[in-house]
């Protein structure tokens, strides 16, 4: 029996008492969590990977806005042009296997400052290319460094986003793809014209530096970090508890949730690719828009680009608020997306060029609105330590499909005397068609079981 210390009174415990304080733990908790900081830091990180984003788009743009200048002064076919950018797309998609599985190791602090050095440096070494081999070579080094952008990302909201603010998160950063589309035309042209090409992608590459010094100084996880509110991390943590140790490839490739995502990714992602890289040269082509005037339209694409990137995230997101299933809502933002792509066939075909203009637009918005909503299904049917590992899976077959369709679109377009129908025939359609194959593989989007759990 316990001897209690002299001067001390042996109590015991009122059951009342220690049932009220439970209670009262339990309903601060629950506060925490349905009524969160509106402006808590996890924002702070989401601004962080927005511009990211924003600069993964300005270095990989600045030779599709450079490309007819490109074309003529160093005697490029639409074939070999076809050929470079694939170049591109071919080492982004290995990359995004090697990044995944780098990011879901060693973090996303290092992980991330690793592959924006190495994206930054590769930006600026196309200003020391003299041949098609030597901007294949350039190409090739940006597409490796920059396929760390979106897997970290990804992993980066899953860490700091409960599930239902990830859509809207990661719409925002998204967004930054859009805001990169639209510096890059109105800054290049004018670096080019006054400084010269070279310049243009010295002065787009320096970009990454300056971002890596803030995301050094005000990156950690929300468990480690000062600026996170005991509220907050109640808040982020609020889904049920995961375990943290990585997944290996051949246990994701055996789920059908994995191809869901992976077969979407082939279909759709090639057709950003193609806005990218052909939209300066369809508007060269068929309305005559030179490198002086290829600012504005392009600026009016990518800025209604962006608005479809930020409300495709905000309306699957308020939908689960209002009750809605995760895969109920999911679905239905991307079929209304993939709908607004069908009359994109039609651009070829516009009588002016702000008709074709208005259809590019609608289909980028529309096309941003499906990418924030299919990204975010990655972390609705696996765990966080699976993410960027499966989001690495269907970044490698995007990829791998860009690669076929740039150099099918190179081919096309010289065989048929700079035709564009049927290749906007195909990005019309391409986006129902992938919905539909993600249906059949993932009918109610359920979390993929690793060791016989659920994720």
């Amino acid at each position: 029996m316990a001897i209690p210390h002299p001067g001390t009174e042996s109590v015991a415990p009122d059951p009342n008492l220690a049932s009220s304080a439970g209670a009262s733990a339990a309903a601060e908790a629950v506060a925490l969590v349905e009524d969160p900081p509106r402006f808590g830091y996890r924002w702070t990180i989401c601004a962080l990977l927005f511009f990211a984003t924003t600069i993964n788009y300005v270095d990989r743009q600045v030779l599709g806005i450079l490309a007819p200048t490109l074309s003529k002064d160093l005697g490029w076919t639409e074939s070999a042009y076809g050929d470079i950018v694939s170049w591109f797309s071919f080492a982004y998609a290995l990359g995004f296997l090697g990044m995944g599985r780098l990011l879901d190791r060693f973090g996303v602090r290092r992980g991330f400052a690793g592959a924006i050095v190495a994206w930054s440096l590769a930006a600026m070494a196309h200003a020391f290319a003299r041949t098609a081999t030597g901007f294949s070579v350039a190409r090739a080094a940006l597409g490796l460094g920059e396929s760390g952008n979106f897997p970290g990302a990804i992993k980066a909201t899953a860490e700091w986003f409960p599930k239902k603010e990830r859509a809207f998160a990661t719409g925002i950063f998204n967004a930054g793809s859009n805001i990169g589309a639209i510096v890059t035309p109105l800054t290049v042209p004018w670096i080019a014209l006054h400084w010269g090409w070279r310049e243009a992608f010295v002065a787009t590459g320096a970009l990454g530096f300056i971002w890596l010094a803030f995301w050094l100084w005000l990156y950690r996880e929300p468990e480690n970090h000062p600026k996170v509110s005991a509220a907050e991390l109640a808040y982020i943590r609020s889904d049920p508890r995961e375990r943290t140790e990585p997944v290996a490839w051949r246990r994701l490739l055996v789920h059908r949730q994995t191809w869901a995502f992976v077969l979407g990714k082939f279909l759709t992602d090639p057709i950003w690719w193609f806005y990218l890289y052909w939209l300066p040269k369809f508007l060269d082509a068929r309305f005559g828009v030179k490198l002086a005037a290829v600012a504005l339209p392009l600026i009016v694409i990518y800025l209604v680009a962006d608005v479809g990137s930020v409300f495709g995230g905000w309306l699957s997101s308020n939908l689960i608020r209002r009750g809605w299933t995760v895969n109920a809502s999911r679905k239905t933002t991307m079929l209304i997306a993939a709908l607004l792509i069908v009359p994109t066939m039609f651009a070829p075909r516009a009588g002016s060029l702000w008709t074709a203009v208005a259809i590019v637009s609608v289909a980028a918005a529309a096309h941003q609105w499906w990418s924030a909503n299919i990204f975010t299904t990655a972390s609705d049917m696996f765990p966080r330590r699976a993410v960027a590992s499966v989001v690495g899976l269907g970044g490698f077959a995007g990829a791998m499909g860009g690669v076929l369709f740039q150099r099918a679109t190179g081919r096309i377009l010289e065989s048929t005397g700079n035709n564009y129908a049927l290749i906007f025939t195909v990005c019309g359609l391409a986006y129902v068609t992938a919905l539909l194959v993600m249906h059949l593989l993932a009918p109610r989007m359920e979390p993929a079981r690793l060791d016989g759990h659920a994720a």
